[in-house]
């Protein structure tokens, strides 16, 4: 992989990690298009690293309110007294569905999908999910009233939107797609829902970029791949900031019919790709 080729994927990783487009398929769709080598295990680092940068650098103060509630509801005694406190637990607690299913699936999906085990098959795949997880999109936007906030959120909201991140293991599927979809059937405003969406979906993006990382440290970072890794962590995360800023603005105005319709569109073109091959 080649500084351009860095660039190119930190800014795709970047925007579609937080937009609800599902980064997972992009990074298998990207390269398959354009004929590139899949990324390796050093550039899916650099990618993690770069937008868990791009999360924490724009939620910071938010994480410092959630941790101030809870230490001072846990030393009063009363774990979900303010609402900082229980947005601090729901997402300890909505956290916990994606770690299981990670721990026991990652890697038969990773294989399946990333390293070239499902072919085509993995492709057209992702391809499908993307619009099935436009089409429950829709439906969300269609039967939701959008009248809750953060403040209103609950434990059982933190894990019922947890269980649908569980599932964003799958390419085309989304972390933000899939929590986003969960916080509106829920009834949650938009920008409640991408920002509740975003905080739940830090300690995940901090595991699996700290899984990997483990094993980069034992395998060692090439000499050759230090320029993508830079290139692909700063594109990443500087895109990543961009995107997570625009979306929250982008959603207190408008619904997320254009995300539903990016993914019909690209879902039923990666299709026919497939069929006119």
């Amino acid at each position: 992989m080649n500084a351009w080729q860095a660039l190119i994927l930190g800014v795709v990783q970047g925007l579609t990690e937080f937009l609800p487009i599902s980064s997972s398929a992009h990074l298998i769709i990207v390269p398959w298009v354009l004929g590139w080598s899949e990324p390796g295990l050093a550039f899916n680092v650099a990618l993690h690293l770069g937008t868990l940068v791009a999360v924490l650098a724009y939620f910071w103060r938010d994480f410092l309110y959630l941790a101030q509630g809870w230490m001072r509801d846990t030393l009063a005694g009363s774990f979900l007294r303010s609402s900082e406190s229980r947005l601090g637990w729901a997402i300890l607690l909505g956290s916990v569905p994606a770690g299981v299913a990670g721990f026991l699936g990652n890697d038969a999906i990773d294989q399946f999908f990333h390293a070239g085990g499902g072919g085509e098959t993995a492709i057209a795949l992702s391809a499908i999910l993307l619009i099935l997880l436009g089409g429950l999109l829709w439906l969300a936007e269609r039967r939701a009233n959008h009248c809750r906030t953060l403040s209103q959120l609950s434990l059982r909201d933190g894990l019922l939107v947890g269980l649908a991140q569980m599932f964003a293991l799958l390419p085309g599927v989304s972390r933000s797609g899939s929590t986003i979809t969960a916080g509106l059937f829920l009834g949650f405003e938009r920008a409640a829902a991408a920002r509740f969406s975003f905080l739940l979906g830090t300690p995940a993006i901090a595991g699996a970029g700290l899984l990997e990382g483990i094993h980069l440290l034992q395998t060692g970072l090439p000499r050759e791949e230090l320029v993508p890794f830079v290139v692909g962590m700063l594109s990443a995360g500087l895109t990543g900031f961009a995107a997570i800023w625009f979306l929250l603005r982008f959603l207190q105005r408008y619904s997320t019919g254009v995300f539903v319709a990016y993914r019909f569109i690209l879902g039923g073109a990666i299709l026919l790709w497939i069929v006119l091959r």
